[in-house]
């Protein structure tokens, strides 16, 4: 036990003793926090709590459709850029982590697995070699084991982490929305529409023939997206109606 201790404290084994106990630490607070799978997403539980990210998707589609704020995206920075509060799956690319070929899990999965790696290397190392020249060259091998491993190991753990498609316009067509302005033109227009996710967005409507009967709190049927004019195109629906 002495020896297994000496060798854990040693260089290069010590560096990632430390960062091990950091990792279980970590692990073991969520096991006995309760705190969800969410939470071992780094940023990315936050903005999934209560469908937040996919409410600020909505908040984008409907900005980008004419500039006007979701009924249902209070995903607060995450409405600007659409992506919700994780800044575009930063939990699976994990920035350097994602360069390196290590994304498709969550970040705190790759980190651990690095950290595992390089510690049960070094400790293997240590345990054989002794001498400075040989201790550096084990920190060596231990991070590059430590990569090429955890690279391995993402590829079928990725699987288990399905990275969520943000949400674009043409998620839109084919819903029912509900118009909100007194009348919709060829010209003008806005309707409220329900996203997948259950949030709600303002849009930009347009018809392209006059249709008297699209006027407020009325139901349309979203056919196409016009990517010139930035709107929606609409024709009446009537859901009570079988053949609709």
């Amino acid at each position: 036990m002495g020896g297994f201790v000496a060798a854990a404290l040693a260089f290069p084994t010590a560096l990632f003793s430390f960062a091990l106990v950091v990792v279980v630490g970590y692990w073991l607070l969520m096991l006995v926090g309760g705190l969800g799978f969410d939470a071992l997403h780094g940023g990315h539980g936050v903005g999934h709590a209560g469908h937040v990210g996919h409410a600020g998707h909505a908040g984008d589609l409907g900005h980008g459709a004419g500039g006007h704020a979701t009924h249902g995206g209070h995903g607060g920075p995450g409405a600007q850029d659409g992506h919700g509060a994780d800044g575009r799956g930063a939990h699976h690319h994990g920035g350097v982590l994602g360069a390196l070929g290590l994304g498709g899990v969550p970040v705190t999965v790759a980190v651990s697995l690095l950290v595992a790696l390089a510690w049960f290397v070094s400790l293997a190392g240590t345990v054989l070699t002794s001498g400075a020249p040989a201790r550096g060259g084990v920190f060596a091998v231990a991070l590059v084991a430590s990569w090429a491993g955890t690279r391995l190991l993402v590829r079928p753990l990725s699987r288990l982490f399905p990275e969520d498609r943000p949400a674009t316009r043409g998620d839109f067509v084919g819903r029912v929305c509900v118009i909100r302005t007194g009348r919709v033109t060829a010209d003008f227009g806005q309707a409220e529409v329900t996203a997948e996710d259950g949030s709600t967005a303002t849009v930009q409507v347009r018809t392209l023939t006059e249709e008297p009967g699209l006027a407020a709190g009325r139901t349309a049927l979203i056919f196409d997206y016009d990517a010139d004019g930035e709107h929606f195109l609409v024709a009446p629906f009537d859901p009570a109606l079988p053949g609709d």
